[in-house]
């Protein structure tokens, strides 16, 4: 039943609002009239007044403030509910709710939640089974009611890939036999798979869909052009004119987050892609870590980078110049075409190109360096260069590294090399050999008409086997390799033109370089190119295009990282090997967003509609209040309420509530969820970087752990309770005031209830333990009337060193090992078979240090670091370590010494590598 934008749940319940002019008349009616007797005695009561007077019949404004109070009760219990979901008959029997589930439906997410709030709030009413599938994630269908799936449904959020054909097989298993009807989520975007999941659905009933109408958009991978970086934006559905911001994240000198440059781009009208390039230096271009679209919240809005970004600088020497006319027989001919496309070149004398520090220099037939050459080179290479040889007429005609073994060759060399028709012959030219699995070219197919005819040969030696990387069939040396330092030096024993081997002629020769690194192409890298490799992920993206620690999981085979296709198995984010990085998007370069295109069968209805609201609870309130007045104009008209005790009544009906609401929301809000807090200081500045340190804690212990802490809060000693608190944080400044007594004895005994206080002095930079400092006297004057333990260095066995991490160092944004927690007792000792002492009661209630946590910890609402700590990526390895010693803390503090039991030492012990 409807009234306008008002629907009732139980509208036969209305009937009783005309029983209200029954009622108006039963309050309405006048007593019986008194018989009339002459009494004389009346006469003594002349004169006289009587406090306590009743009306002779009801006023009418009370008589219509108890019908309204009535009429609420029966309106409140129909179960009124505005904007009530009237397009659709109510069903009956089973429902299905189908949601894509991927990122392209994150930046309406919260529309797609409320949709699915509302059909499961209609499904509630009518009684109807439901179940829910999300084609990113197909599980059985599981029929249950629908407040059990409400209760699911706020943990539901978009996951960082689109469904897919694989993926659509999956959920049409999931489907089961029986009849139920859908209702389908759509995200608006056309994907494999997706017919074949409608024609099932249908199969099994009526087949509704929700669409947003909103263009899903996205940014594809950015390209490096010749005067700069290529970016492009896509949209779903063309559309009028629409304006954009890609931002450029990256880490600055101190190694902190910052937007580095903004590029503005514009959607032209009937478009659905836009383009731009944005110019940056070399230096600058290679601290990018991720471009995001401005307002658009999703996964496809992050494009996150790799090595393809920084187009490495590659320094080409050759042993002569180029003959004229004869382009092909140049040294460095096949070189310059295969590393232009994706490498800086560098060409000029070696002494020159040195200051310039190329990540590779390649020398093509340079045989004989000059002692300053040598000298230059050996210690580039030491400090992490890649120097490459290739071999040619002039290096076998020398005699370097004959004797004894040149510093910059991989091997020792025989005199005169070898080739068809020479003095050391083959009968016909040999072809390469397959690669073994500990080369870098291991998995990359080799051409049948790769064939080599001439080389210079590895002397026999005992390392040789060990430096071989690539072999001829013969097993003959092709490609031998050296480490020196922190670099390493690779000589191809063939020359780097078609003189003496077709491989330069050959897809090989640029894949062989690839694996190398010594190109940084790596869009154009195959699935063929990542065979054989194993790649670790390091940080992994959301639906929502949030990174986090990819953690414990486990490494990626090449193959399925080079085919691109983010799923359950491999999530987006960044991938390592040994010496290189690749950026795995939810948006591949070649993805073009389009609709899809329902049939007209099939009733598709958008999700911009009012919320339904149940208003039963506010007309049932508003009775009340309306009950409340009546009763005071009762006591009024009796005369039994006067001004004062009116004026105060309703004061303290207004304010005691709200006062009660508030500690209770604060209480409750602290009890039902674990909340960090720390100690306010009176410094303002000093406030806000705990606030900040504690919600960039929280963040990580959200992400990382099964902890979901609550936004942090701060303290006042004087008034707040502490009892609610697992950790307080207590940062120390030389002007804060001592607590009072009673402030005093509510800290110890938040201290004896297992509770754990975190000082910190913040001036681990200038100051060890002690009162060396300003904010180490204010902290002994502070700890002076506390119950703190006797007090230890954190020893190596510590529960506190494996509470989650394995931790050696506590760093902050300072990195000081002085820090304190309470001591063992005397005598404990390690039990037999266990590296740990055994340390089975109790927690610190008290850790001591200087290493300004909250600092390090500190993050904006985004995410974002807000003050540095140390410099680069070492500066950035001392945060992760001091999230990870806030993680150990939190966990320690929650659940005591449970790491110190035995059934955990064989794990500990197998991480510890013992």
């Amino acid at each position: 039943m409807m009234l306008g934008p008002v629907g009732f749940s139980l509208p036969w319940l209305l009937w009783a609002l005309a029983l209200l002019p029954v009622l108006w008349l039963v309050l309405r009616a006048v007593p019986p009239a008194p018989i009339r007797r002459k009494f004389p005695g009346v006469a003594l009561l002349l004169g006289l007044k009587d406090s306590d007077t009743v009306t002779d019949r009801t006023p009418w404004w009370l008589l219509l403030l108890r019908m309204l109070a009535a009429a609420a009760v029966i309106v409140g219990l129909a179960g009124p509910i505005l904007n009530p979901e009237t397009d659709r008959e109510a069903g009956q029997g089973p429902l299905l709710i189908v949601m894509d589930g991927g990122w392209t439906g994150a930046q309406d997410w919260a529309a797609r939640h409320d949709q699915a709030a509302q059909l499961l709030a209609e499904a509630r009413r009518n009684g109807r089974p439901v179940a829910m599938l999300r084609l990113t994630d197909p599980q059985p269908l599981l029929f249950q009611t629908a407040e059990t799936w409400r209760g699911r449904l706020t943990g539901m959020v978009p996951l960082p890939w689109e469904p897919s054909l694989g993926l659509a097989d999956r959920a049409i298993d999931a489907l089961g036999e029986g009849p139920f009807e859908t209702y389908w989520l759509s995200d608006g975007v056309a994907w494999d798979g997706q017919a074949d999941i409608l024609a099932t659905l249908e199969d099994r009933g009526d087949v509704s869909v929700f669409e947003s109408g909103r263009a899903v958009i996205a940014l594809r991978p950015a390209k490096v052009v010749d005067d700069g970086v290529e970016l492009t934006v896509t949209r779903s559905v063309p559309g009028g004119p629409r304006e954009l911001t890609v931002l450029v994240h990256g880490r600055d000198p101190n190694g902190v987050q910052r937007v580095l440059a903004q590029l503005p781009m514009t959607f032209d009208p009937g478009t659905t892609e836009a383009s731009g390039t944005l110019s940056l230096p070399a230096e600058l271009r290679a601290r990018v870590t991720r471009f995001e679209l401005q307002t658009v919240r999703s996964a496809g809005a992050i494009v996150l980078t790799d090595d393809s970004l920084r187009r490495r600088e590659v320094a080409l020497i050759a042993g002569r110049d180029d003959r004229e006319g004869l382009e092909l027989l140049a040294p460095l001919h096949y070189l310059t075409q295969a590393l232009t496309p994706s490498s800086d070149l560098l060409t000029g004398p070696l002494l020159d190109v040195i200051p310039a520090n190329p990540d590779v220099i390649i020398l093509a037939d340079v045989a004989t360096l000059a002692e300053a050459e040598q000298e230059t080179v050996l210690d580039w290479v030491d400090k992490g260069g890649l120097l490459v040889r290739y071999a040619g007429p002039r290096l076998a005609a020398s005699e370097v590294s004959r004797a004894e073994e040149d510093p910059l060759m991989p091997v020792r060399l025989r005199s005169g090399g070898r080739s068809v028709g020479g003095a050391m012959s083959w009968g016909q030219p040999k072809t390469l050999a397959p690669f073994a699995e500990d080369s870098p070219f291991y998995g990359l197919p080799i051409p049948a008409d790769v064939q080599v005819s001439a080389q210079v040969m590895a002397q026999p030696d005992p390392a040789l086997a060990s430096r071989v990387i690539a072999q001829l069939s013969d097993g003959t040396p092709l490609v031998t390799r050296k480490p020196i330092g922190q670099g390493q030096v690779v000589l191809f024993h063939v020359s780097a033109n078609a003189e003496w081997s077709s491989l330069p002629l050959s897809g090989l020769f640029v894949q062989m370089l690839e694996r190398l690194s010594i190109s940084s192409g790596v869009e154009s890298m195959t699935t063929g190119d990542l065979d054989g490799t194993v790649w670790k992920p390091l940080s992994v993206m959301d639906g929502f295009g949030r990174t986090d620690d990819a953690g414990n999981l486990p490494g990626v085979a090449g193959p399925l990282l080079g085919a691109g296709v983010p799923g359950p198995e491999l999530r987006p984010g960044i991938y390592q090997n040994e010496d290189r990085r690749i950026a795995l998007n939810v948006m591949p370069s070649d993805r073009t967003l389009r609709a899809f295109n329902w049939p007209d069968r099939i009733p598709v209805t958008g999700m911009a509609r009012p919320d339904e609201t149940p208003l039963g609870g506010y007309l049932l309130a508003a009775a009340i209040l309306l009950l409340l007045a009546d009763v005071l104009a009762s006591l009024a008209l009796s005369g039994r309420l006067i001004g004062a005790r009116a004026a105060t009544l309703l004061v303290a009906v207004a304010l005691m509530p709200q006062q009660g609401r508030a500690d209770d929301a604060r209480a409750v809000s602290a009890t039902t969820e674990v909340v960090l807090a720390y100690i306010l200081t009176g410094d303002a500045r000093q406030d806000e970087i705990s606030d900040a340190g504690m919600l960039g804690l929280s963040d990580v212990l959200f992400f990382r752990t099964s902890v979901e802490p609550a936004l942090p809060i701060g303290l006042d000693l004087e008034t707040d309770d502490l009892a609610f608190f697992p950790l307080i944080y207590w940062p120390i400044t030389a002007a804060q005031p001592l607590p009072s007594d009673e402030a005093y004895a509510k800290l110890n005994r938040y201290l004896r209830s297992g509770g754990m206080i975190l000082f910190d002095t913040r001036d681990a930079d200038i100051a060890r333990f002690g009162s060396s400092s300003p904010n180490g006297r204010k902290l002994r004057d502070l700890a002076a009337p506390l119950d703190i333990p006797p007090l230890e260095p954190v020893p190596a066995d510590h529960v506190v060193t494996r509470a989650f991490y394995l931790l050696q160092d506590f760093p902050g944004r300072f990195n000081s090992r002085d820090v304190w927690v309470e001591a063992a007792l005397p005598g404990v000792e390690k039990v037999e078979g266990m590296p740990f002492r055994n340390l089975n009661d109790g927690v610190t209630p008290v850790v001591i240090g200087g290493n300004d946590w909250a600092a390090a910890w500190a993050t904006d609402k985004r995410g974002n670091a807000l003050y540095p700590v140390g410099r680069g990526y070492a500066g950035e390895r001392q945060r992760e370590l001091a999230f990870r010693f806030g993680v150990n803390l939190v966990m320690h503090v929650l659940t005591g010494n449970y790491k110190s039991d035995q059934v955990h030492v064989p794990a500990l012990l197998d991480r510890l590598g013992q």
